[in-house]
Order: structure tokens, then sequence, then C-alpha cells
């Protein structure tokens, strides 16, 4: 039995899973979201065609490159709000003013969940995909502009050595002990 069975409802939570490349964003957003009946938006998805094809070249992005991105990312959370639904979005979210841009335009409650891992986890997980646009060149400027969130409110670290199904019930864990069910409840009693 899975340890995320005795969570509560997490009705309509905004959650962002972040961290740098490599970390696991997608498939541990994508189970966070099956597990809670939630939408799930990939970040990548989203990103302007001119960052894809930057770092396809392995230049890294500038924060004039992620603006825009950051403001998409931003308004998939506001609509969510809006709507009062659950989300579960994935993004780098690299720095604290990112985070509190999305902060900022989801317009409730976001609750972060921070992939964190070694260089060496990080680069093998990075050689082992396929397909995907960033190159794992771009790892070391991801994890030179990574501003830990440690201290950030509603910010949940999970370890990713470790096997998805055992990251997401300790992100489920930590998003329930930060009370994301009764964070959610309170903001849909408000509309």
């Amino acid at each position: 039995m899975s340890m995320a069975a005795s969570q509560p409802a997490f009705e309509a939570s905004l959650i962002v899973v972040m961290g740098v490349s490599g970390c696991g964003k997608t498939s541990v957003g994508i189970d966070i979201a099956a597990r809670l009946g939630f939408a799930f938006v990939e970040g990548d998805t989203l990103h302007p065609r001119g960052n894809v094809e930057k770092m396809s070249l392995g230049i890294p992005l500038t924060d004039d490159d992620r603006w825009p991105w950051l403001d998409l990312v931003g308004a998939a959370l506001r609509q969510a709000h809006e709507e009062r639904s659950g989300l579960v979005v994935s993004c780098s979210a690299l720095k604290k003013t990112y985070r509190d841009r999305l902060r900022h335009a989801a317009g409730g409650p976001v609750f972060f969940v921070f992939l964190a891992g070694s260089r060496s986890v990080l680069r093998s997980r990075m050689a082992d995909r396929r397909g995907h646009f960033f190159p794992p060149a771009l790892l070391d400027s991801q994890l030179a502009a990574l501003e830990n969130p440690a201290g950030e409110e509603l910010v949940v670290t999970v370890d990713i050595d470790a096997p998805v199904d055992r990251i997401v019930d300790r992100a489920l864990n930590g998003l329930g002990a930060l009370g994301a069910a009764s964070a959610a409840r309170t903001r849909k009693e408000a509309h």
C-alpha cells in the first residue's frame, strides 16, 4: 500500500515540481498529478521556440529569456486557481525571483516540490534519457543559477536518489505536512 493513501485530500492545490534538468520533474509531476487526480502541465512545452533552440544549441537561458516562459507557467497556475481545480506543473523555477513571480501570478497559494540531487545522480539520469532538447552540458549552468528554496514558505525538498514511487510518497507526505489540503479548501471556500 502506498504511503500516499493516508494523505488528506489535496483539493484544488497548485503544485510546482521544481529543480534542475535531469532531476525527474516530469516523471514525479505526472505521478503526483495522477495520484491526486489533478491536471499536469509539462512546463517545457510552454517555452517559446527561441528558448528551445538556444538550449538545444547548448546556450544557457538568461533571465530575459525566462520571463515570458515563467509568465505562461504563471498563467496556467492562475487559470487553475480561478477554476478552483488542482494543477501540477513542472518548472525549473531555479531562482527565488522566478518562484516569487509564479506565486504572484497564481493568485493563490503555490506549493513547491524541490527535487534535489547530487551532480553525479543528475548527470547519470541525463545520460540515460533520450530525445530531450536539453543537453547535459547545460547542467552546470543550471546548478550555478539554482537558489535553494530552503526556508521559503510552502516548499518540500525531496532527495531524488530513490525510485520515483518513493520520491512521490515523500513529496505527498511533505505537502500534507505543509497543509496543502487545508490551504486548498480555504481557497475554495473563499470563492
